[in-house]
């Protein structure tokens, strides 16, 4: 099943509507690399999964389900035209995975680690490292080339590299962060390099980013509350919070979804990175996902909060889709159908 083009790189022959062949490339496009304005980077990579492993086979996954969704999206129109390019997983990515998952699993399982693990925790450290170097070198190079990066995790820990490139490209950024947790923990379970501690380094080591607003959170520490509640960068809409916010009193109707989406994009600056961990959404739509959490987004809630971005004059400079664990094919299904809506949210950046 082909939606075939005349050329190797997208023509205006291409059917949309024809059945799709990831063969081609991701959603069945025959886009080439030089003519993407979005590169999606796979980044098969989970060291510190602490509850349920499988992220690491998310962007395999997820690019094998891209062939089940239509191309005509009610909320971004068309976002396939502006060339869309999924590159093919590292090796070396995926050997890190394996080794540093090796490694870091008995420690976990013990609660976390102690002296004796010294050398263990460093090597994952170690590893850690190499992934942020590694997504730093190819966000970099994406950037460089004029295009918009998208990551696919693999667990939380592996958009280090990607946000401090689009940092530094762009001098200042800000960052839509959608999770069931705050992961500002400063490591956990010993790694510095924890899936629970990727927005502590991201504002602890990436000075360009001003502004870190997260909503959806539900799962959090009282340290990490307590830093959010600190740092003048950080704005947390709770996802206790919005429910209440929209409910009916004796003091008026409630507040809609609609003005709390315009609340959270009003806060970011102009250039913005949006990292959407899975867990995020409702667990209904992500039930094999590693830290599941009750409540959460709906689907048409992330995709509402998208379409509002696009549709100010913020600019999408980079993007992360993590934590999707394929154990089931529901799972990859909707990680595949985010990831075209992340896709539609950066196209909206380039349109000119």
């Amino acid at each position: 099943m082909n939606r075939h083009p005349d050329h190797d790189t997208m023509s205006t022959n291409f059917n949309p509507d024809a059945p799709a062949d990831t063969s081609l490339g991701v959603f069945g496009l025959p886009t080439a690399r030089d003519d993407a304005r979005i590169v999606l980077i796979p980044v098969p990579f989970e060291a510190t999964t602490s509850y349920r492993r499988g992220t690491a086979l998310g962007p395999e996954a997820i690019r094998e389900a891209s062939a089940q969704v239509d191309l005509t999206d009610r909320r971004f129109g068309e976002p396939w035209r502006v060339g869309v390019f999924m590159e093919d997983e590292d090796p070396h990515v995926r050997a890190w995975s394996e080794e540093a998952a090796a490694l870091a699993e008995p420690i976990i399982e013990r609660g976390g680690a102690s002296e004796a693990d010294e050398q263990a925790v460093e090597r994952v450290d170690q590893l850690g490292d190499e992934v942020e170097r590694w997504t730093h070198a190819r966000a970099a190079t994406a950037l460089a080339e004029g295009r918009i990066p998208g990551l696919i995790g693999g667990d939380h820990s592996v958009p280090l590299g990607a946000i401090r490139a689009c940092a530094e490209a762009h001098t200042e950024i800000g960052i839509l962060h959608i999770d069931a947790h705050l992961d500002l923990r400063e490591q956990y379970e010993g790694f510095k390099h924890s899936h629970a501690s990727i927005m502590h380094n991201v504002l602890h080591r990436v000075p360009g980013v001003t502004r870190l607003a997260s909503i959806g959170i539900r799962d959090f520490g009282r340290a990490e509350a307590d830093l959010a509640e600190r740092d003048s960068r950080c704005r947390v809409w709770y996802d206790d919070d919005l429910f209440d916010r929209t409910q009916a009193s004796a003091d008026g109707p409630g507040e809609t979804f609609a003005q709390i989406a315009q609340e959270v994009v009003g806060s970011l600056p102009q250039r913005v990175y949006i990292s959407l961990d899975i867990d995020g959404l409702d667990p209904s739509l992500c039930p094999s996902t590693g830290t599941p959490v009750p409540g959460g987004l709906s689907f048409r809630e992330l995709s509402y909060l998208l379409a509002a971005l696009s549709k100010t004059e913020r600019r999408v400079v980079g993007f992360d889709l993590v934590e999707v664990n394929p154990a089931t094919p529901w799972d990859a299904d909707v990680g595949a159908r985010v990831l075209y809506r992340l896709c539609g949210c950066a196209a909206a950046s380039l349109a000119e």
